[in-house]
C-alpha cells in the first residue's frame, strides 16, 4: 500500500514541505514537466500528490486523467504567488459529483 506524499510546483512554493516529510518535485512547464508528473502519478508509492494551482493550470489534462482513479489523490494547493480559487473549485466539483448537487452555499 502506498503511503508517501508528493508536492509538485515551483521551488519557492514546495520546498518547505520537505521539512514535513513530503517529497518535493519542482515542476517546469513543458514536456519534461508533464513527463515527470505522469511518472509520479504512476508511481504506486504515492497515495497523495499535492499540486500548486499554478502548475495545475498547465497540467489540467493530465490531472483530469486521474480524477476518477482511487489513487493517487491529486489535491490542488495555493503557491507563493497566491490563491487562484482553482483548488476550491476542484473540491466543489468533486463533492458535487459525489453527492449529486452543490452543497456549498455562497
Amino acid at each position: 500500500m502506498s503511503n508517501r506524499i508528493a508536492v509538485v510546483g515551483d521551488k519557492e512554493s514546495i520546498y518547505g514541505f520537505a521539512a514535513l516529510g513530503l517529497d518535493p518535485y519542482v515542476y517546469e512547464e513543458g514536456e519534461e514537466g508533464t513527463l515527470m508528473f505522469k511518472k509520479l502519478c504512476q508511481n504506486e508509492s504515492y497515495s497523495i500528490i499535492y499540486v500548486t494551482e499554478a502548475a495545475a493550470m498547465t497540467l489540467d489534462k493530465e490531472i483530469e486523467k486521474y480524477r476518477s482513479a482511487p489513487s493517487p489523490a491529486i489535491i490542488l494547493i495555493p503557491g507563493v504567488s497566491g490563491n487562484t480559487g482553482e483548488g476550491l473549485s476542484a473540491v466543489r466539483r468533486s463533492v458535487e459529483k459525489a453527492v449529486g448537487s452543490d452543497i456549498f452555499n455562497d
